[in-house]
């Protein structure tokens, strides 16, 4: 059984909770097993679908792999590694670009301690890209690998593993909503997630669009340093078992955009 196929269905959630309706967010869960994916499937740690011709991103920010190598001086490039692929059908929404059908997350598999902005301290740094899959002509066989990363069981090596999509609508923590819901959302988590666990708001696990988990720090509000544009969450990548993905303290890291213009910009935080 998928996850939160007995979810209540946004529609029940809204009857039970009406204030909760100006807050639905509709988000795609991108549920990973292991397997073997191919170049032009939705993967996590999977063949990217990339040009044979397009330079693979390298990243040759201070890391503490280099540091412990004694290499903090003269640090040579180390290649990424493939993080997310998701194609636009899997996951359409509102994030996609125009003529865009393939999203692309690479990170570079060392820890930084003080990354510039838009990245996270203590995270990888992260590159992403939106591509037309038509436009993909000789893939890129076998990009490079890097010349130093963190130990595999680390969590910045992902393990390939397929995607299963599953849609739904997502609704904000207790914390981002008015006092006078608060108490109805609570009983409704409390009625419907069982042992505790809550499967009413800011749903959990590698996603498109719906709200943040804020796991350890307090919501936060990005805006977009061109526009002044509030950014909401484009992507989450989730710490998980499967994936061999771990970030932060067993957390995820989130991204978020531009709404006015991609070109803008992301913002990326961890907890």
């Amino acid at each position: 059984m998928l996850p939160y196929s007995d979810r209540p269905s946004a529609e029940e959630i809204v009857a039970a909770v009406p204030g909760l309706a100006s807050y639905a967010r509709p988000a795609v869960i991108l549920v990973p097993e292991r397997g073997e994916p191919a170049v032009r499937e939705s993967s996590i740690g999977g063949p990217l679908l990339w040009p044979v011709d397009e330079p693979w991103p390298h990243c040759s920010l201070p890391d503490e792999k280099g540091m412990e190598e004694g290499l903090d001086d003269e640090l040579p490039a180390s290649a990424m590694v493939p993080v997310v692929q998701v194609f636009k059908k899997d996951a359409p929404g509102s994030w996609w670009p125009e003529g865009a059908d393939v999203f692309q997350l690479v990170w570079c598999p060392n820890v930084h301690d003080d990354p510039p902005a838009p990245h996270e301290d203590v995270s990888p740094v992260v590159e992403v890209r939106w591509r037309r899959a038509a436009d993909v002509g000789d893939v890129l066989a076998t990009p490079p690998r890097p010349v130093r990363q963190e130990d595999e069981d680390f969590g910045f090596s992902p393990r390939p593993c397929t995607l299963t999509p599953v849609r739904l609508t997502d609704f904000p923590s207790p914390f981002e909503l008015p006092e006078t819901l608060v108490p109805a959302v609570e009983r409704l988590v409390k009625e419907t997630g069982g042992e505790g666990s809550d499967v009413i708001t800011r749903v959990a696990g590698n996603k498109f669009g719906g709200w943040p988990s804020w796991g350890i720090t307090d919501p936060y509000e990005f805006r977009c340093a061109v526009c002044d544009s509030v950014m909401p969450l484009l992507f989450t990548v989730a710490s998980h078992d499967t994936t061999g993905i771990t970030v932060g303290r067993w957390n995820d890291l989130r991204i978020f955009a531009c709404p006015a213009d991609l070109g803008h910009g992301y913002r990326f935080d961890v907890g």
